[in-house]
């Protein structure tokens, strides 16, 4: 929805020149012509003085207007005519120079005035900031972080679907089919928890949950050196419920809806424990009554058909009833003014008696799969389908095909956290509740314009938390940056940032879905990091050797090229090259001892040992800058980080839930970080009420290195230059020169 804004010019002859400016619409564009469209559109005449600059018009046109400019930028553009024949097409209006040639059309056409049409675009953050001592970055130009908002999503029809084509519902045939079926089988669907709160509680989940970040008592996430960290539990325990929208719907209500407690899954007693249903037996729905029946008929080994299903009745009969003469029959209506469902005919039990059985049961489909596996799957996300079928098997005997139960998984996954589409339209809201109840944190979107009214297409979304932002100006100045796979029906990967706290903890900084990995999106992520979480210089940002990582960290417009930063790549992902390159474990192990040398000489050591076996190894490893990779030639960046892991381990964290919709996932970032936080304040306060100057990490190292000097021998030579010989056990001997603040180390 636009307004038009009226600019007018004049010929050379007049000071002035008059303009047409359009606001509070849509700009429409032809093969021929361009336009601005909609209800509510609105025009501001202008006159412009023929000197105006960029800047002086934008200021005119927010004056003129009621456009907030603490909100919205604008985005200009001018109906510009072309030479040949009645055509026009859309001229951006960016700089002074563009201005000066849109006002010398007056001049140069035969229009007396001139059509500007104004787009209005949600501030979202400032980009384009000094940051240290490199220049200005034009990021907003170059990647677009700062397009809008709220209210957008993905097109009807123009999402891109590159994983799921939507679950083949086979509840249209379940019930078996009858000539005399009036029949509405939408209502067979399994009914989902309408009391259900909107947010999902992720508390139970971190009860549960096993991560080494979350619990101040356990054991600090392991960031250093070793080569060999034990593989992560990959389960994702939780208890979830699937969160309808309504209370999205008023922001306001956000801490009601986080504060609100889980209300577990009701478990409606179908009241046939004894084997048979009865007349007057009342269920909560039609859905309830429908699952028993299911459940009833699977454990007899006999099947059922639909007479009738509206939405106010139900009638069932045994599938053998005119060939086996069974007499097995339901009759249910929907009791008046209400949702409840009472038997008021039963026929029954089965008399048919079925002389095998079948692989598979009619009865048990995807529905009631869905609803068997609720609970295993918010106890584990990950949950195969191999293993739901064997839990099928299990209880109920039956052999299900692969298929039934992949689609019962995707239903319950439904039912649980929502609709994958559903959650691209509900993820601005989600946002929005989060930055409001967190004022500070960052949400950036980049989406993609069509031609449909008041839509957009998602591409990119970059989220990070106040707490995070302020928090890591008291880390150690270096970053991980890690890229996963998204395993939902839209596919795409999630980019993360993770600092390093004073326990040695990993610290959440910055999170972007994305479409994929590739230079533009590495680069967007990495310029959103410069520019909103941290402008600190000397920053070591430690990935592996992807070639967009490798690209966007060179680029001098962005900020990371040294010495406002610098690369160091993980020593594992290096190490894991060089054997995909020369398939030798030994020459792999002397490559890891090299990186993790301390000292030259060590070093050294180790890449001659490397070229006596592999003169072609060696050569191999000393074309990748020593820097990057080897711990010796640092430079002190790394602060002893060698590897990924503490992105990796978050990885693991959200490995479950990055099958989920975008906002499950979103939300899990949002109640991880939030026992994150909780914990180490719980922590930190403890520490300093008992006195305690250090983290627990740093008294370990202090305590160590403590133990480890008193075993050496320390002789004297010159106190004024503070010059030591130390011998430790190993007969190392070390000229130890300390002057000023500054020390270096000379070996004999």
């Amino acid at each position: 929805m636009g307004q038009p804004i009226a600019i007018t010019m004049s010929n050379m002859s007049v000071s002035t020149i008059p303009v047409i400016c359009y606001y509070n619409g849509q700009i429409v564009k032809t093969k021929t012509d361009v336009e601005y469209e909609g209800s509510e559109t609105c025009i501001a005449p202008l006159k412009i003085p023929i000197e105006c600059t960029f800047q002086q018009l934008i200021d005119m046109i927010y004056s003129k207007t009621t456009i907030d400019k603490r909100r919205f930028n604008l985005v200009l553009i001018c109906k510009y005519p072309l030479r040949n024949g009645n055509r026009f097409q859309p001229f951006p209006v960016r700089d002074d120079s563009s201005v000066h040639e849109m006002l010398d059309l007056v001049n140069t056409t035969t229009i007396e005035e001139i059509e500007l049409y104004i787009k209005v675009v949600r501030v979202k953050a400032q980009l384009n900031q000094s940051v240290g001592g490199h220049e200005d970055l034009s990021v907003r130009d170059h990647y677009n972080v700062a397009q809008s908002v709220y209210g957008c999503g993905p097109s009807t029809g123009a999402v891109p679907n590159t994983g799921l084509d939507g679950d083949d519902d086979d509840s249209a045939d379940e019930e078996g089919n009858d000539q005399d079926v009036n029949d509405e089988r939408a209502g067979d669907d399994v009914d989902v928890d309408e009391n259900a709160s909107s947010f999902q509680t992720f508390n139970q989940v971190l009860e549960n949950e096993q991560g080494i970040y979350v619990s101040a008592q356990a054991p600090y996430c392991d960031v250093s050196n070793h080569q060999d960290d034990e593989t992560l539990d990959e389960s994702s325990p939780g208890n979830y419920h699937l969160p309808p929208t309504p209370q999205f719907e008023h922001v306001e209500n956000l801490d009601i809806v986080v504060a609100s407690c889980w209300t577990p899954w009701v478990r409606h007693t179908t009241g046939c424990s004894s084997g048979e249903f009865v007349i007057g037996q009342v269920f909560n729905s039609k859905s309830n009554l429908q699952e028993a029946v299911k459940i009833y008929s699977i454990t007899a080994h006999q099947e059922y058909v639909v007479v009738a299903s509206l939405k106010k009745l139900l009638v069932l009969k045994c599938k053998k009833a005119e060939e086996c003469h069974c007499p097995w029959k339901l009759r249910a209506m929907v009791m008046k003014d209400t949702s409840l469902f009472v038997i008021n005919k039963y026929t029954g039990p089965y008399t048919y008696v079925n002389p095998c059985l079948n692989r598979d049961h009619h009865q048990l489909d995807s529905n009631l799969v869905a609803s068997h596996i609720k609970a295993l799957i918010k106890a584990q996300f990950t949950l195969s389908t191999a293993a739901i079928q064997a839990s099928v098997m299990e209880k109920w005997r039956y052999q299900i095909s692969y298929k039934k139960a992949l689609d019962g998984k995707h239903k319950a996954i439904r039912q649980l956290f929502g609709d994958f589409f559903q959650s691209y339209i509900e993820l601005p809201r989600l946002f929005l509740a989060i930055e409001q109840s967190n004022p500070g944190s960052i949400v950036i979107w980049k989406t993609l314009e069509i031609n449909m009214s008041n839509t957009e297409i998602f591409q990119r979304v970059f989220w990070s938390f106040k707490q995070s932002i302020e928090g890591f100006q008291h880390c150690r100045p270096v970053i991980s940056i890690d890229g996963t796979h998204l395993y939902g029906k839209y596919k795409g990967k999630l980019l993360i940032a993770m600092g390093c706290d004073g326990n040695n903890q990993l610290f959440p900084l910055a999170f972007a879905i994305t479409e994929g990995e590739n230079t533009d999106s590495w680069g967007w992520f990495l310029a959103c990091i410069r520019n909103i979480v941290t402008q600190r210089m000397g920053i070591c940002v430690i990935s592996d050797r992807h070639p967009s990582i490798m690209v966007a960290m060179s680029n001098p417009h962005l900020g990371w090229a040294a010495p406002s930063a610098y690369h160091r790549i993980c020593m594992r992902h290096f190490a894991s090259n060089f054997m995909t390159r020369f398939k030798d474990n030994i020459l792999k192990n002397l490559v890891c001892r090299a990186a993790l040398a301390s000292t030259e000489r060590k070093f050294d050591k180790h890449m001659n040992t490397i070229g006596r076996i592999n003169p072609e190894a060696l050569q191999w490893l000393e074309a990748v800058p020593l820097q990057l990779w080897a711990l010796s030639h640092d430079g002190g960046r790394r602060y002893g980080l060698m590897t990924t892991n503490i992105s990796e381990v978050f990885n693991s964290v959200l490995k479950g839930a990055r099958s989920l919709p975008a906002t499950a996932l979103v939300q899990l970032t949002f109640f991880h970080l939030n026992g994150y936080f909780v914990a180490r304040r719980e922590l930190g306060a403890n520490r300093l009420a008992s006195d305690e100057r250090f983290t627990p990490y740093v008294d370990a190292q202090i305590q160590s290195r403590v133990v480890k000097a008193g075993s050496m021998e320390i002789v004297l030579y010159d106190h004024v230059q503070a010059l030591f010989h130390v011998k430790s056990r190993r007969v190392e001997f070390i000229a130890l020169t300390y002057m000023k603040k500054n020390a270096h180390v000379e070996r004999h």
